[in-house]
């Protein structure tokens, strides 16, 4: 069971920890940290890049974890096989991981979650993600914006739609277009299962960041701890 008692240590505006969304972002720059002999096997099996993403991530997600709950951070009952979801044990709530070019984003939750992050200045084809990902309804809210505004919405979006398809623990190019964002990008809709979850979106710093979670999660979290 989750240690609501030392959730509530550290965040006493939590009930029973239960509306608790915690974000940690790590620049690239930074130390590996440690991980267990197991994921070290894994990594060691994948291409260096991959392998070195991997063992980073796996690595400051065990260093965030540790720090909430007070354990040691190999003793954390992760399950991390590469290119599968990293699930934690029943009753230690839900993890989720994104990468870009310069940072790792780890997102944790009671319940489901799922995080997505990109650089604001990221280049990439607008005009093909606009065209082929976003319902009729998107794109007429989308074509009011000019310019850089344009992109802008455009990879707003687009972050809100992966943070969806990693809550949903679905695939990227089968439920991109399913997934469809509200105007005010507070809520997502998945148009074939008819699942509807809650988002947040954030502009912090270098990156844009993208939360999908439960309604009945509280809106005015997630809280940020950068290192």
């Amino acid at each position: 069971m989750l240690n609501y008692k030392l959730l509530n240590r550290f965040f006493p505006n939590i009930i029973n920890g239960k509306n608790l969304v915690c974000l940690w972002l790590f620049t690239n720059d930074a130390v590996f940290k440690e991980i267990t002999v197991q994921e070290k096997q894994w990594a060691n099996q994948l291409p260096k890049r991959r392998s070195e993403e991997y063992q980073y991530s796996r690595g400051y997600a065990r260093f965030a974890l540790a720090s909430l709950f007070g354990i040691k951070p190999l003793d954390i009952p992760l399950n991390s096989y590469p290119g599968k979801v990293p699930e934690l044990k029943e009753g230690w709530g839900y993890l989720s991981i994104s990468h870009c070019k310069n940072a790792v984003l780890i997102g944790w939750s009671p319940q489901k979650i799922g995080i997505d992050i990109e650089n604001s200045n990221r280049i990439f084809n607008e005009e093909k993600i606009y065209s082929r990902y976003f319902s009729i309804k998107e794109k007429k809210r989308i074509a009011l914006f000019n310019n850089e505004s344009y992109r802008n919405e455009i990879l707003s979006n687009w972050v809100l739609k992966e943070a969806s398809i990693k809550w949903q623990r679905g695939k990227l190019f089968k439920d991109l277009s399913e997934w469809e964002i509200s105007n005010n990008k507070e809520i997502a809709i998945h148009k074939k299962l008819k699942e509807e979850i809650k988002l947040s979106l954030i502009d912090f710093d270098l990156w844009i960041i993208g939360i999908a979670y439960n309604r009945n999660l509280q809106s005015h979290f997630p809280i940020i701890c950068m290192e």
